[in-house]
């Protein structure tokens, strides 16, 4: 990733060289050989991924459910207020799925 001397804006590569795509400015490429920039592979695999997947690779823990009583749930943190604030806690419930936050008061 190159960013442009007059401007600073990023720039993109076009037929070796480097071209800002705000005011215009171009250079060429130092040492194309040693890497390609290519666009759309045909043999690339796409690998699908759903939601329960995401949700059973998060960590679990002891934590009562106020929903159906199980002890365990898997958690993660998010941050949802401000930076100088802590983290929020959630937990989803791994026998209900039922899903409730913690916060640090």
């Amino acid at each position: 990733m190159e960013f442009c001397d007059e401007c600073g804006s990023m720039m993109k590569a076009e037929d070796g060289m480097w071209v800002c795509g705000s005011c215009g400015y171009e250079e060429p490429k130092g040492d194309s050989d040693s890497y390609t920039v290519t666009e759309g592979q045909e043999d690339s695999e796409v690998i699908e991924t759903s939601k329960a997947d995401e949700e059973s690779a998060l960590p679990t823990t002891d934590a009562h459910c106020p929903k159906c009583g199980n002890d365990r749930a898997r958690w993660y943190l998010q941050q949802i207020r401000a930076a100088d604030e802590s983290e929020t806690r959630f937990f989803i419930c791994t026998e209900c799925e039922h899903k409730w936050r913690e916060d640090d008061n």
